[in-house]
């Protein structure tokens, strides 16, 4: 393929945790012929590792926030008036605990504001990143059709994004939903469960877990999302095929997950065998007092393992930790399902995992990184 038939790419939030890896998958495999990271934060402030200097160098990044009206002619602006044939949206708020205003400029006004200036110059596919967290949870897995309900502020918005932009005129949109995403570097979610236990080793002590084991918490790695990622906007740009509106609806939505029904169970007991840590869950009676007084449970954890957490950083001479933190979000130990269903991905898109199950070696990768980026104790 010559460099000139390659699509164009940019992508919105392409320093954070996804947008980096895009970034990298697309770089290294040449799969495009222009691309352009726009991000708020500069590149020296991102914890960038070492191989991603090359896809995010200063040649590819522009520094801009995408929410801003004003910038958005910056942003979307190529040379000789070309356009962008593929715009991915990976920006967007992705702390937990925020003031609603936050999630409401920050998540839904970016992908709304960007969304716009996409369908009014003619983008051939804009891909909206959005999460699992937006379904009503079920004793199956959610597809892609089921009822909404989300259960976490973030997917408050995303659910409300998803439908506004669908609502744009002209836009070639596409939605993918997201569990939870690991891998090297990742600082959320499994990054929290790594250094609980990394404190409950230090300290010799049992590591205790609220809920059941049977608690679904699925997961996806983030070679097979960045995988995936391009696979939908390559197969919605050569035409769509498999897509039957009149069933699908017209926006193709897809979950992207892996095969392994990752639950609390799964978690624990691969972090427990990495760690050398016992483990346990706390039952029915402490669930159901952690439930009616959650805010006081998650601080009195959060009491407990911060200042041990210190004190290894400092051992250890880790002077400018990293994005690392065993401190727990409320929002994200709800004892709610994240339980998705991603066979429409395979039977229409024709899409293959390459790390269908999270695995100890798997976790194991994810500590290596954090140790060659000196931000582990």
């Amino acid at each position: 393929m010559m460099a000139s038939e390659k699509p164009s790419v940019l992508i919105i939030g392409g320093l954070g945790y996804i947008g980096r890896f895009l970034a990298k998958y697309i770089h290294d495999n040449e799969l495009a012929s222009e691309l352009r990271l726009v991000d708020k934060v500069l590149p020296q402030l991102a914890w960038l590792a070492p191989e991603f200097e090359n896809a995010c160098s200063a040649a590819n990044f522009m520094q801009a926030d995408a929410s801003k009206e004003q910038a958005l002619a910056r942003i979307f602006d190529r040379a000789e008036g070309k356009k962008w044939d593929y715009v991915f949206n990976c920006g967007g708020e992705t702390r937990y605990s925020q003031e609603d205003e936050v999630y409401k400029v920050r998540s839904l006004g970016l992908s709304l504001a960007v969304g716009a200036e996409a369908a009014k110059r003619g983008v051939k596919c804009f891909v909206e990143l959005s999460t699992g967290m937006v379904y009503k949870p079920n004793s199956s897995p959610s597809k892609e059709g089921d009822k909404l309900k989300p259960w976490s502020k973030i997917a408050t918005y995303k659910a409300q994004a998803e439908e506004e932009l669908a609502k744009i005129p002209g836009l070639n949109l596409v939605i993918v939903r997201l569990p939870h995403v690991y891998g090297p570097y990742a600082s959320q979610w499994v990054a929290t469960a790594l250094c609980l236990a990394r404190v409950y080793q230090s300290l010799d002590e049992e590591m205790k877990w609220l809920w059941t084991k049977d608690l679904r918490t699925n997961t996806a790695h983030i070679d097979d999302v960045t995988r995936a990622l391009w696979a939908v906007a390559s197969w919605y740009d050569n035409g769509k095929s498999n897509w039957e509106a009149k069933t699908m609806g017209n926006v193709p939505i897809f979950n992207v997950v892996d095969k392994g029904v990752t639950t609390q169970g799964t978690i624990a007991s691969i972090i427990g065998e990495v760690f050398g840590i016992k483990w346990e869950f706390q039952g029915q009676l402490l669930s159901n007092f952690a439930r009616l007084n959650m805010d006081s449970v998650v601080d009195d954890v959060n009491d407990d393992v911060l200042g041990p957490w210190a004190e290894l950083l400092s051992e250890a001479k880790i002077t400018r930790p990293g994005p690392l933190t065993p401190f727990m979000e409320k929002e994200l130990l709800k004892d709610t399902d994240l339980s998705m269903d991603g066979s429409r991905l395979q039977t229409v898109v024709g899409f293959e995992y390459e790390k269908p199950v999270i695995t100890k070696e798997l976790v194991t990768d994810v500590i290596e990184s954090y140790k060659k980026m000196k931000w582990w104790p």
